[in-house]
């Protein structure tokens, strides 16, 4: 693939994966908010208690073979095939086993409920096994525009159901049957927009072609459910159902905001950098401007997010959410930074190094399950801070090793990213002086600091001549032309 077919294939990735991931985070935070009016925090809390068993199951029925299949240069129907059946067989057995687990689950968090409870929300990793393998399909075909149709519909229609059972009482059976919903419609979408089919030629062979760069992805992908999971764990274990409710929306918000970043890399990273990996320096400045791109979209957002964060909370959820907001404005921070994690994630996977990337997602996990550990005592602010802080440390834990492999120098990371970075900060801050001057509602602080930043961003954009920016400008102006 010549490097201007590349370039304009990696734009329209960004492109339609950002518009998709945005519109389903739109949607998503429509229902998301109207649903956390009706619900309490204990719902949500109780909900959120589950999230690690069915992350799991998830990366237990991927077992890193998806990851497999974006980085063969050559994928022929027996690879989707085998992957297709170790993920149906795999989710079946798994279900089976939490379905009679169910019991200790509920007796662990104390909470009798979540036997039944359990026993639903699991259904929906088993919806989700039957598409798998046509997931990775769409991926490796860097089919951005029909994911985010997926995404889209599977949101709203799941959206939907959830609210019109809510609004009926059913309150966290509603969220539980919304999961469900949402794995079945996405499973359905990417048989429909897949051309690849599954045959009833069970062949497991060409797994263990695979097996040597899956099986360090699966055990690593395993290893960061359970960190990124480990708060709702202890918090659901040891502060109650309210507690864990408030640090599941908190983090929630933060989730649909860094989710559209990361959803527009995740379209095109990986599958970009496998085709320039052949050449070192052009895949360093593929990778450097992937990193700009990501500054330049994230710190405005998510920083932007947690500047706004009460009255966003306020307007939206109510009162009654109020203690979620130092999650939120947390999380805010390493949501920011996070699209760092994954592109140097996707770049050890492009260069066919999960052995290191197993080695540094194990170093942070320890780390990060070492500091819970220890500040179980403490507070939960204490707690959740000091475990933020520790994802910081495996960015550079990361960085260690890219450095070595590709030439990256730190230097060259920090100098693409504070020029996005200063001037969010003091868009913000200029944004933080009009209102605290003139401080009026909670809705017109909240207009006046989102306009006030975006204008004063793009005016710093337009001033320093980002070429981030012109280039983003003028590709959007070329789709919008074209579809007039």
């Amino acid at each position: 693939m010549t490097e201007v077919s590349l370039k304009e294939k990696t734009a329209k990735g960004l492109f339609w994966g950002g518009i998709g991931t945005f519109l389903q985070q739109i949607i998503g935070l429509i229902f998301g908010i109207l649903i956390a009016r009706i619900l309490s925090p204990d719902d949500y809390g109780l909900v959120a208690m589950l999230a690690i068993f069915t992350a799991i199951a998830n990366t237990i029925m991927d077992s890193g073979f998806s990851n497999a299949l974006i980085n063969r240069k050559i994928i022929k129907h027996e690879d989707y095939n085998a992957v297709f059946w170790f993920s149906l067989f795999s989710g079946l057995l798994i279900y089976i086993i939490l379905f009679f687990s169910a019991p200790l689950i509920a007796e662990f968090y104390k909470q009798p409920v979540l036997v039944d409870l359990s026993r639903l929300l699991f259904l929906s990793f088993l919806f989700s096994s039957l598409g798998i393998a046509h997931n990775a399909f769409l991926l490796k075909n860097i089919m951005a525009k029909q994911r985010g149709i997926i995404d889209f519909c599977s949101v709203l229609c799941s959206g939907i159901i959830g609210l019109i059972l809510a609004l009926n009482g059913y309150v966290f059976w509603g969220l539980a049957v919304q999961a469900i919903t949402q794995s079945f419609v996405s499973t359905v979408l990417r048989w429909y927009f897949s051309s690849w089919r599954p045959t009833f030629r069970i062949d497991f062979s060409p797994l263990k072609e695979m097996l040597g760069f899956s099986s360090k992805v699966f055990i690593t992908s395993i290893i960061v459910q359970l960190t990124g999971n480990i708060l709702s764990i202890v918090f659901g274990r040891y502060y109650g159902a309210v507690q864990t409710g408030y640090y599941a929306q908190g983090n929630k918000w933060v989730s649909l905001g860094s989710t559209v970043m990361n959803g527009m890399l995740l379209n095109v990273a990986q599958p970009v950098l496998v085709q320039a990996n052949d050449d070192r320096e052009r895949l360093v400045n593929i990778f450097r401007k992937m990193i700009r791109f990501g500054a330049f979209i994230s710190f405005p957002c998510l920083l932007g997010l947690a500047f706004v964060g009460k009255e966003f909370i306020l307007i939206t959820v109510g009162e009654k959410w109020i203690d979620s907001l130092f999650f939120l404005q947390s999380f805010c921070v390493w949501g920011s930074f996070s699209f760092i994690w994954l592109l140097y994630t996707n770049m050890l996977l492009s260069l066919h190094k999960s052995n290191i990337y197993m080695w540094s997602v194990l170093f942070l996990s320890i780390l990060q399950i070492g500091i819970v550990v220890c500040m179980i005592s403490a507070s939960i602010k204490i707690m959740t801070v000091v475990y933020i802080l520790g994802n910081f440390e495996g960015i550079l834990f990361s960085h260690y090793y890219i450095n070595k492999l590709i030439g990256l120098r730190l230097r060259d990371v920090i100098k693409d990213l504070f020029p996005y970075l200063f001037s969010t900060l003091i868009s913000i801050f200029v944004g933080w002086l009009v209102v605290i001057t003139i401080d009026y509602n909670n809705y017109l602080n909240l207009l006046i600091k989102i306009v006030v930043v975006a204008l004063i961003y793009i005016v710093i954009m337009k001033k320093s001549k980002s070429i981030i920016f012109k280039e983003s400008i003028g590709f959007l102006k070329r789709i919008l032309g074209k579809n007039k």
